[in-house]
């Protein structure tokens, strides 16, 4: 009976241990230093995951180890399961995320700030061009204004963008993007919405051009407008990076996007 128990035991003890090493360290995390040796969850390709890679190559997180998962929510399913320690993602998708997860918070002070833009090929300056003209008069006209009041500031007298009647279009403009971000791209009754959305269509309308949507993993959308094949451009709560800037070119900044920390409560 003693040695049934003492087996019993011992095999408690390496449940125990083969459990605590595939997930979290129930690590007590309440600022960006606490990272420092910690499970960091992320959504790959992201800059949320550029940034924390290059910090712990850096050596500035300590052992902290990065664990990539295909979409924001899968990151912050993990954090709530304990395998991961802390979720590092956009400040918007965080604010939807942990509306709809009880017990999650995001912490107060940012991981890094960082403007958004719109991607295209290297070749097509000639969109680029386009797209920085358009885009600058839908900040003159206050488009943009009213969008991102509707859609981040939650303004209850700011709606969404309705085309002009009366537009001939001349060709269309595939758009590249992962719709598991809002409140820049989402689904909403089988429908890709939000910002980023409705701000290209206002830019596609400015060039006369119909909008088509293309839904991808986030990690193929810079190839999708490098190769020019699957998408013209592409917006998706995208940041200008060294790395993407090898492969593909941005238009001017339209939105300022802000990383921050997310963990339990």
């Amino acid at each position: 009976m003693k040695l049934k128990r003492m087996l019993a035991g011992a095999a408690a003890m390496v449940l125990a241990l083969s459990l605590a090493s595939c997930g979290g360290s129930a690590k007590k995390i309440e600022s960006a230093d606490d990272l420092a040796d910690s499970i960091i969850g992320v959504q790959g390709g992201t800059t949320g995951s550029i940034y924390i890679e290059g910090d712990i190559n850096d050596g500035l997180l300590g052992k902290a180890t990065l664990q990539e998962f295909k979409s924001g929510i899968e990151a912050v399913t993990a954090l709530k399961q304990g395998k991961v320690d802390a979720v590092v993602i956009d400040n918007e998708p965080a604010k939807v995320f942990v509306e709809q997860n009880k017990g999650l918070k995001i912490l107060e002070a940012p991981y890094i700030v960082e403007d958004y833009a719109i991607a295209v090929a290297k070749e097509n300056s000639e969109l680029k061009d386009q797209m920085n003209q358009a885009i600058q008069e839908l900040k003159n006209d206050g488009t943009l204004d009213s969008l991102l009041d509707y859609y981040i500031n939650k303004n209850e007298n700011a709606k969404p963008y309705t085309s002009p009647e009366g537009i001939q279009y001349d060709g269309k403009l595939v758009m590249a993007t992962n719709a598991q971000f809002p409140p820049y791209e989402y689904y909403e009754n089988e429908q890709i919405m939000g910002l980023d959305v409705d701000f290209a269509r206002a830019i596609c309308d400015k060039l006369g051009k119909e909008l088509e949507i293309a839904d991808m993993d986030f990690d193929s959308i810079i190839t999708a407008v490098q190769s020019g094949t699957k998408a013209d451009f592409a917006a998706a709560g995208l940041t200008v990076t060294e790395d993407r800037l090898k492969n593909v070119d941005f238009t001017d900044s339209y939105a300022t996007g802000v990383q921050v920390i997310i963990v339990k409560e």
